[in-house]
């Protein structure tokens, strides 16, 4: 579903994300981790083409992000770690926004929407100005959004963040039951229990190189994900 090979992305002086590579099959959730500003929403980011890389190649179902970018978009979707929303819209007009940007019909927007929003206790909310909303609410809505065309690849950064309990219960199903329709999901997260027990394949990042990476079960052995990273971060600083 996903496949970037040779990442490379530099401001200035620093390197941000360094000769990268690495895969997603269909069907799996992928957690991506690292320390802030290890490079892991550049990659992200580099994945959705909203910043272009200086060297490499990334692939989203066999479409090239730098060549096929609309081909790409369309198959995608992407929740920043602080969704920038329109905040003069309401929050019923802000989803019909972005179902008009990628199509979907009357019919099925709204019965996304109506599934969607009840899923999240937004529906009493979706007539009020995005404005209103707490961050928790807006996160709410940008998951939504980002669901509404069915898109193969879902693409978050820090998506747990400023979730209540409920919500991020509802979350860990929905990345469930799309793995389950073949899609894949490609997620940075600092909440490493989540990260353990919610993904089928995880990827570590330092300082912009990706130190290890493989399934869940491989990468961990008889470990805890907070174990191996704690080691792969003390071992790069000795030496």
């Amino acid at each position: 579903m996903l496949r970037i090979e040779g990442l490379t992305k530099r401001y200035g002086e620093k390197c941000a994300v360094d000769d990268l590579t690495l895969e997603i099959p269909d069907g799996v959730i992928c957690g991506f981790i690292g320390h802030n500003g290890a490079g892991k929403t550049t990659t992200l980011k580099a994945c959705m083409g909203i910043i272009s890389a200086d060297e490499g190649n990334i692939y989203i179902d066999g479409k090239s992000v730098s060549s096929d970018p609309l081909g790409t978009k369309s198959i995608t979707a992407y929740i920043p770690d602080n969704p920038d929303l329109y905040e003069f819209l309401s929050g019923i007009r802000y989803l019909n926004f972005v179902a008009d940007v990628y199509g979907v019909s009357a019919e099925v927007r709204n019965e996304r929407i109506a599934a969607l929003a009840d899923k999240f206790g937004l529906t009493a909310d979706l007539a009020q100005p995005i404005s209103a909303y707490s961050h928790g609410m807006k996160q709410k809505l940008a998951i939504i959004s980002a669901w509404l065309h069915d898109p193969k690849l879902i693409i978050m950064d820090e998506p747990f963040v400023g979730l209540d309990p409920k919500a991020s219960y509802t979350l860990k199903e929905m990345m469930h039951e799309h793995c389950e329709r073949g899609g894949s999901i490609f997620f940075s997260t600092h909440v490493l229990d989540v990260a353990e027990k919610l993904c089928d394949k995880v990827a570590i990042i330092k300082d912009g190189k990706l130190v290890i990476e493989g399934s869940m079960e491989d990468v961990l052995g008889e470990e805890s994900l907070e174990s191996v990273f704690l080691e792969l971060e003390g071992g790069a600083e000795n030496d």
